[in-house]
């Protein structure tokens, strides 16, 4: 029964396709986010449906849409650069068999976030692939957040659907993802037009952000307590009532932690001794190792280069209690360890220059929105929607970084068209700005000036 709903909704979003042929592009984010082939026995797990998607997204936008205006971002220049770099680097790899398997869809991702920004000319195509985003991820956290309210989950025994952990199916990858798109569902709470904010969607809205914030306790991802604690930072930026806020904070926190589930803080605890627990352990051992392979190996040795680590490192822990205590120490040898960390990945299969390629590009996302946000900060009531958009975006970005630096998500898909999404926005303010319809005030120029119109950028 449930092969034949998958079907049934994916036939639908084809057929919508073939009317209005961005429903394609919806269609692939969907089928990269869900990976809906995994979830069915039989009807889609031997059918290409993500190849099938691509090729409509690609076909309907050459054919039929509109491209007067279009603009290549520089960081779609980044991102072609990057994949090139990532080509070469899998050609030289230390591991081919191993290398060619990740970029057989890492190629795809990259591919996908170039092409992206191209199909968002209206900011009813911009929210609708937010929506999409959104409600794909939320699929899984929803059933993830259930679940913990029943069972309290636990390390590696929260199921969510699937078996395999790949993609977002990871804990500690969907707990920061989780985490990231909350700044996006409250953004819909305010401005959404394809479902206008009323009691129905705010409360959809709120409850999907609850059962984000529960994804981190149901995994005991402590990646996900992390990026819980940076949306609370975030946050303050756009409250009005900040001493309220933080107080409300406070108060929450004193009511949660008594209901926390054992497994989720004995999980957290780890995090001031760990020395004592061989996963973080393990992170450290392999971030070292990396440290020194780049040095003999600057370009980098591929994708999976990890798989030829041999690590060696002691597990320190603190055993009885007052005089009696006593330190012990265990040596612990393992090999072929992932990284544990996007850096890390970056560093050791990419070398300096694709590291540096891949932090250009996040960080100028990052610049970007801030600019996006302050020119728009004091738009008219048409472009009201642009700065907290911004904003947003900027914050999952952030959110999503720090995640990364514990999860091996360099090239996760989300990620990347959370980034075809900021390019999308900025491309399609860029081309309002230039139709004149507004211009954003400068400070410090006579009022009799004319404004200049900026180049956009990406």
């Amino acid at each position: 029964m449930r092969d034949f709903f998958f079907v049934g909704f994916l036939a639908t979003l084809f057929a919508f396709g073939f009317r209005r042929p961005f429903m394609f592009v919806l269609a692939y984010a969907y089928i990269d986010i869900v990976s809906p082939q995994r979830l069915t026995y039989l009807l889609l797990n031997t059918v290409p449906i993500s190849a099938i998607a691509a090729a409509f997204a690609v076909g309907g936008w050459l054919i039929a849409d509109d491209k007067r205006g279009t603009r290549v971002a520089p960081r779609q220049l980044l991102l072609v650069l990057l994949l090139g770099w990532c080509w070469y680097t899998t050609t030289h790899a230390d591991f081919p068999l191993e290398a060619a398997a990740k970029w057989d869809w890492v190629w795809k991702a990259v591919a996908f976030a170039i092409f992206l920004p191209l199909t968002l000319r209206t900011r009813l195509r911009i929210e609708a692939l937010l929506l999409f985003m959104m409600l794909s991820a939320g699929s899984i956290i929803v059933v993830g957040g259930i679940k913990t309210l029943v069972t309290g989950g636990g390390y590696g025994e929260l199921n969510l659907m699937v078996s395999n952990n790949a993609g977002l199916y990871e804990s500690s990858t969907i707990s920061a993802v989780a985490v990231a798109i909350v700044p996006i569902i409250l953004w819909f709470t305010r401005f959404g037009t394809v479902f206008p904010p009323d009691w129905r969607v705010r409360t959809y809205c709120y409850a999907l952000s609850f059962s984000c914030l529960l994804i981190p306790i149901g995994t005991s991802a402590r990646t996900g307590l992390l990026c819980v604690g940076l949306l609370a930072v975030l946050m303050l930026r756009e409250v009005k009532r900040r001493v309220l806020y933080i107080a409300a904070l406070g108060v929450a926190g004193l009511i949660a932690v008594p209901l926390l589930p054992s497994t989720f803080t004995e999980r957290m605890d780890t995090i001031r001794t760990y020395q004592a627990d061989a996963s973080a352990s393990t992170r450290l051992a392999v971030w070292k190792w990396t440290l020194d392979y780049v040095a003999d190996h600057p370009m980098g040795g591929g994708f999976d280069a990890y798989r030829q680590n041999r690590i060696r490192y002691d597990t320190v822990a603190t055993v009885g209690d007052g005089n009696n205590a006593t330190v012990e120490r265990a040596l612990q040898v393992d090999q072929a360890r992932a990284y544990h960390s996007a850096y890390f990945e970056m560093l050791g299969e990419q070398g300096y220059f694709g590291l540096a390629l891949w932090l250009t590009i996040h960080l100028g996302g990052l610049f970007r929105m801030e600019v996006v946000r302050r020119r728009y900060a004091k738009a008219p009531p048409d472009l009201a929607w642009a700065a907290p958009l911004a904003t947003a975006l900027q914050h999952a970005h952030l959110i999503y970084l720090l995640g990364a630096a514990f999860v091996a998500i360099a090239f996760n898909p989300f990620v990347f068209m959370l980034l075809g999404a900021q390019m999308g926005l900025d491309g399609y303010l860029s081309r309002k700005r230039a139709e004149g319809q507004w211009r954003p005030i400068r400070t410090g120029r006579s009022k009799a000036a004319p404004a200049t119109l900026e180049p956009a950028q990406g």
